[in-house]
């Protein structure tokens, strides 16, 4: 049995990590594999073992509705395998299916015995990261219980209870316990297959996670690649008229983008009580609302999927602040960063079950609202939202510091998020000698974002909401909040915007990719963002692929940190929508070129980040050793790459 990763497969919030023989070994870490639904791992270990040995592979797992391999039992050139195994896997909302379709090479009948070793953990996902982290999980019970057709998997904490259930047709011929301890179970089958006939065997494993409905019913891998395969060409049946002059591979980028979108959909509750289905932010660690993320990635969708941002709005009104809770950062009006389903944040053991810890999401919200009555010409969600939208805006004012400081800003969280920008590692916001600045901190793409929504929310209260009063008093807020930010976030001698300004006023002198954030909100004015936009096309900053986070030449610049020298997809699709907003027509093709030129060594699906590593050192992008993949934002990039070469004029 291999452990070679194979396919990654993605639906409706559950995703399966499998190997190159389709094959789970439960293993932790960067790169966990298994089953995976709402933040739960259901099923550990899948091992196939053929007439009393691992099979053979001929063909390598690989697909996207589908995962298909080949193997046979292990043979030679003189006495080659008596069978053929066609295997075939996929995914339903929280049910991995799986066929093997045996094909007899000889003229006359075999028997195969087939082996499927099984077992589920239970794993929360913070448990299978690699920091070390352990929790303490008090009279919890992990059982097995034998089926005629299967076995049934179950975790009890309390009143936690997860239950995954492996049902088999044919049904196996006995059912055991692999080994002493623990709940692994031996599924054994005699598969009488005819002379150059074939026999088949159906496995499926639904996942019943606690406080979920129940799964929808699968029977096969077929009828799930099928309804797989008719929705997802139903998401990304949309014409997308390239400009003149546009890079070859950007149409075969946003498809494989929308494709990719249409996977991480997952389903949440919106503010009607309907279930809508926004993007999720990524595999294997993030397949959940992310505030923030979802909101960039349907405002890089927009105009071509617009249902996303109504989506991701509904959710995250539904989810908005009412109270305060220090424990996980919730405030009146705070937009949430993060909503998580797992046994961990359901006992407090981390705050991530409806996490606020985020500085920009409650200002994007405000954005995305506006952008999206605009483009859609509809004025009636703006006024749906219009409470949430003046709770957001009355947040931004009081909780969020704009009364107080002049600024957002936050206060690095000792339990949840030490920053609390989209730089959310310790140590990404920094002064240039690599000291992280402490709080409490403004950061300077979160001024640009809440400018931006006072200017846009201000729109919105004349057009949508008759209150001019209240749009007056926004557009003098903002225009103070430009008049400030120039005065205290500029750096004369580097001709550049401080990445932050420290608890105390200090400016943190890292030189960092945000500032090409303030270009695409518009508090910087032409002449500065003219200036800004270059100097971010510099060797230092633009790797050849994409913009780094941190310009290379700073004592903090690390090409293989997080935040602090690699290179973010979304980050520079936000530079490119600024780029092009400021007529800077040559920086936006030189980036847009290099985005699609590192996006095509990986099958046209950008990651979710890349080293920092130039061109000239090396002739492919260096892949980010923990990226997700598939990641929203970073599968919206190309959509956001469109946009901004379409608002160009023709070179």
């Amino acid at each position: 049995m291999t452990d070679g990763q194979g396919p990654t497969l993605v639906r409706s919030g559950t995703f399966a990590v499998l190997g190159t023989d389709g094959s789970i070994t439960g293993r932790g870490g960067t790169t966990p594999d298994g089953l995976f639904h709402r933040d739960a791992r259901h099923l550990s270990r899948l091992a196939l073992s053929v007439d009393g040995t691992a099979p053979t592979v001929l063909v390598p797992s690989t697909g996207e509705h589908s995962a298909r391999c080949v193997l046979t039992p292990p043979g030679t050139r003189d006495e080659p395998a008596d069978y053929t195994i066609f295997r075939e896997q996929a995914l339903g909302e929280g049910v991995l299916t799986e066929q093997l379709r045996l094909v007899n090479n000889l003229p006359s009948p075999v028997t195969a015995i087939l082996v499927f070793t099984l077992d589920a953990d239970f794993a929360d996902q913070f448990e299978l990261r690699s920091d070390k982290r352990r929790y303490l999980k008090e009279g919890a019970e992990r059982a097995a219980e034998a089926g005629p057709d299967g076995v049934t998997f179950s975790y009890r904490r309390g009143h936690w209870l997860s239950r995954t259930a492996v049902r088999a047709s044919p049904a196996p011929a006995s059912v055991r316990p692999d080994g002493d301890e623990g709940t692994a179970q031996r599924l054994e089958w005699r598969l009488d297959v005819p002379a150059h006939g074939s026999a088949s065997l159906t496995l499926t494993a639904t996942a019943y996670a606690h406080g979920a409905p129940a799964s929808a019913a699968v029977t096969s891998p077929q009828e799930a690649r099928s309804e797989l395969a008719r929705d997802t060409e139903s998401f990304t049946d949309v014409p997308l008229s390239l400009p003149a002059g546009a890079p070859a591979s950007l149409a075969a980028a946003c498809a494989r983008g929308l494709s990719d979108l249409a996977g991480l959909r997952v389903p949440v509750t919106g503010t009607g009580g309907e279930l809508v289905r926004v993007p999720g932010a990524g595999v294997p660690w993030f397949l959940t609302l992310f505030g923030r993320d979802s909101l960039l990635t349907s405002v890089f969708a927009l105009p071509y999927r617009p249902e996303l941002a109504a989506a991701t709005l509904s959710a995250l009104a539904a989810t908005q602040g009412t109270g305060h809770d220090p424990d996980r950062g919730e405030q009146p009006g705070r937009i949430v960063h993060e909503i998580r389903h797992g046994e961990l944040a359901h006992f407090r053991q981390v705050p991530y079950g409806r996490y606020y810890g985020s500085i920009d999401a409650t200002p994007l919200f405000l954005v995305l609202l506006e952008k999206y009555t605009r483009a859609t010409g509809d004025p009636s969600p703006a006024s749906r939202w219009e409470g949430p939208a003046r709770a957001a805006v009355d947040w931004m004012f009081r909780d969020g510091g704009l009364e107080e400081h002049g600024y957002l800003v936050y206060t690095p969280d000792v339990r949840g998020l030490v920053n609390q920008n989209w730089k959310d590692s310790a140590g990404a916001v920094c002064f240039a000698d690599g000291t992280q600045a402490e709080g409490p901190i403004a950061v300077a793409e979160a001024q640009g974002y809440a400018y931006d929504a006072l200017v846009r929310t201000a729109r919105l209260a004349r057009t949508c909401w008759s209150d001019a009063a209240y749009a007056e008093r926004l557009e003098r807020a903002a225009a103070e909040l430009r008049d400030r930010f120039s005065r205290d976030f500029w750096m004369p001698e580097a001709d550049f915007p401080a990445l932050a300004l420290d608890g105390r006023g200090r400016q943190a002198d890292a030189l960092a990719s945000d500032a090409g954030h303030l270009l695409w909100s518009g508090i910087l004015d032409a002449e500065q963002a003219g200036r800004v936009g270059r100097r971010l096309m510099e060797p230092d900053f633009f790797s050849g692929w994409a913009v780094r986070t941190l310009a290379s030449g700073q004592q903090a610049y690390h090409p293989l940190s997080y935040h602090r020298g690699s290179c973010w997809p979304h980050d520079n699709a936000v530079i490119l929508l600024g780029l092009a907003r400021n007529g800077l027509a040559d920086e936006a093709r030189t980036l847009s070129q290099g985005l699609l030129d590192a996006s095509a060594y990986y099958g046209h699906r950008l990651p979710e980040v890349l080293a920092g590593y130039g061109r000239t050192e090396h002739p492919r992008p260096v892949p980010y050793p923990h990226s997700c993949s598939p990641q929203a934002w970073a599968t919206a990039t190309p959509l956001a790459v469109l946009s901004a070469l379409r608002r160009l004029r023709p070179a």
